[in-house]
């Protein structure tokens, strides 16, 4: 009989992170970032439609998407090794996917491999009036996650 992997345990909740996120990535508040889910296999996050977030061509610039997709990873990771805020991105790939529509835009991170010094997920991102099943990008990054003799 084969023996079932427990789940990992969560390692920082999810108002420890609303914490990191006021205190410590003053951008989240420009961007409006808000948790909408906080596990330690799936954090949601939200930004809050802004008409500042707009291009030229009535879509949701790029650099909007990428920066809440990176900080859904952040989060991500950090509910899996704790608050070790010196986790940084290593690689961030974006695949864009249709023209989001002008309304708020959610970002679905997923663990794909969490090893000792590197973390790799995926994010997937969809405009809340178009929903989950028509995603406007899908993104790759990785983390590296410091030693512990080196976390703050």
């Amino acid at each position: 009989m084969a023996r079932q992997a427990s789940a990992p345990a969560l390692q920082l909740d999810v108002e420890s992170f609303r914490l990191i996120l006021a205190e410590r990535l003053p951008f989240a508040e420009t961007m409006g970032i808000n948790v909408d889910y906080f596990a330690d296999d799936h954090v949601r996050l939200r930004a809050v439609y802004n008409d500042r977030f707009l291009r030229p061509g009535g879509t949701i610039a790029g650099p909007v998407m990428m920066g809440l997709a990176d900080a859904a990873l952040y989060a991500l990771v950090l509910s899996r090794i704790g608050a070790v805020e010196l986790a940084v991105t290593t690689s961030l790939s974006i695949n864009f996917l249709r023209k989001p529509m002008p309304a708020d835009l959610v970002a679905d991170a997923r663990m794909l491999k969490l090893g000792k010094r590197l973390a790799v997920g995926e994010v997937t991102l969809f405009s809340e009036e178009l929903g989950a099943d028509d995603p406007v990008a899908h993104v790759t990054g990785t983390y590296s996650i410091p030693p512990p003799e080196s976390r703050l």
